[in-house]
C-alpha cells in the first residue's frame, strides 16, 4: 500500500524533468496524434543530422579566429553512405591526410585535438568550437598543457584519431566528435581522451564526456571535465578504466572563456 502521507504527483509532471517520452497519454490503443507527430519529427531531425554536410571550411575559419592552425585530414570513407555502412574505413586516414600530417609533425607535442564530424556534423557545428573556446584557457592555466595541433577530419569515427594522434606524436588525442542522434538530441558533441594514441587502441582506454549540448552537459561543464581528465591522464600516464572522473567536486562556481590574442 502507498503511504497516504506522500502526495500522489500525476504522471504528467514527470514530463518537467526528463525529454524521454514519458507519459504521452493514449488515443483508444493509439498515440495521440501530437506525440505521433512529435515522434516523426524527431525521427526526422536525428536521420537529417545523420546525413548532414560536414561545413569544414567553416570550422577551420572558426577556429582560425582562435588563433589556431589547422590541418585538414579525412578517412578513408569517400561518402556519407560508405561511411555509415563500412564504420572499418572511418578509422583508417586516407594517404593524403597521412601525408599532411607527416608533413606538420615536426616534433612531438602533448596534446593534439581532432575535431570530427562523426554521426551528427549538426553538434560538431553547435558546440566544438564552444567546447573549445572554454577548455584553451582551462588547460593553459597552472601547469599550462600545451595542445600542439588542430585537426579538422571529415568522415571520421573514433578511433581515427589513434592513427591522427600517433602521427602526430602527441601523448594524448583530445576526439571531439559527433554522437549518434537521439530522437531527443540529435546535436549531442561527445569528447573522446586517449593517452599514448596509436592504432589498435580500445574504448576501454579512452575517457569519454558525453551528452554535450543544449538541454545536457553545457559547454563550461564539459571543458571543465576535459581538462580535468586531460590533466590528470598526463600526470598519471594513462586514460580509460584506470582514470575516473573525479572533478565533479573541483569545479568552480564561474569557468572563464578563451579571448585570442
Amino acid at each position: 500500500m502507498s503511504d497516504p502521507a506522500v502526495p500522489r504527483r500525476p504522471a504528467l509532471d514527470l514530463r518537467a524533468f526528463t525529454p524521454a517520452r514519458v507519459a504521452l497519454g493514449r488515443s483508444g490503443a493509439s498515440l495521440p496524434t501530437k506525440a505521433l507527430l512529435d515522434f516523426t519529427l524527431d525521427h526526422a531531425r536525428a536521420r537529417d543530422a545523420v546525413h548532414a554536410a560536414f561545413d569544414t571550411p567553416r570550422l577551420v575559419a572558426e577556429l582560425g579566429a582562435l588563433g589556431l592552425a589547422v590541418t585538414e585530414a579525412s578517412s578513408r570513407a569517400v561518402d556519407r553512405g560508405q561511411y555509415l555502412r563500412r564504420p572499418d574505413l572511418g578509422r583508417q586516414l586516407d594517404a593524403a591526410s597521412v601525408e599532411a600530417l607527416t608533413r606538420v609533425a615536426s616534433e612531438p607535442c602533448q596534446v593534439a585535438v581532432v575535431v570530427g564530424d562523426g554521426l551528427s556534423a549538426a553538434a560538431v557545428h553547435a558546440h566544438a568550437v564552444a567546447v573549445l573556446t572554454r577548455l584553451l584557457p582551462l588547460l593553459a592555466a597552472d601547469d599550462a598543457v600545451a595542445i600542439g595541433h588542430i585537426v579538422v577530419a571529415s568522415g571520421a569515427r573514433v578511433a581515427l584519431g589513434d592513427e591522427i594522434g600517433c602521427i602526430l606524436g602527441a601523448h594524448m588525442i583530445v576526439m571531439l566528435i559527433g554522437e549518434r542522434p537521439g530522437l531527443s538530441a540529435p546535436d549531442s558533441l561527445g569528447a573522446y581522451l586517449t593517452f599514448a594514441p596509436q592504432p589498435g587502441r580500445t574504448d576501454a582506454e579512452r575517457n569519454c564526456v558525453s551528452n554535450i549540448h543544449h538541454a545536457g552537459l553545457s559547454h563550461d561543464e564539459a571543458a571543465f571535465k576535459i581538462a580535468w581528465l586531460v590533466r590528470e591522464g598526463m600526470a598519471r600516464e594513462v586514460t580509460g578504466v584506470a582514470l575516473k572522473d573525479e572533478s565533479a567536486d573541483r569545479a568552480p562556481r564561474r569557468i572563464g572563456t578563451f579571448s585570442p590574442g
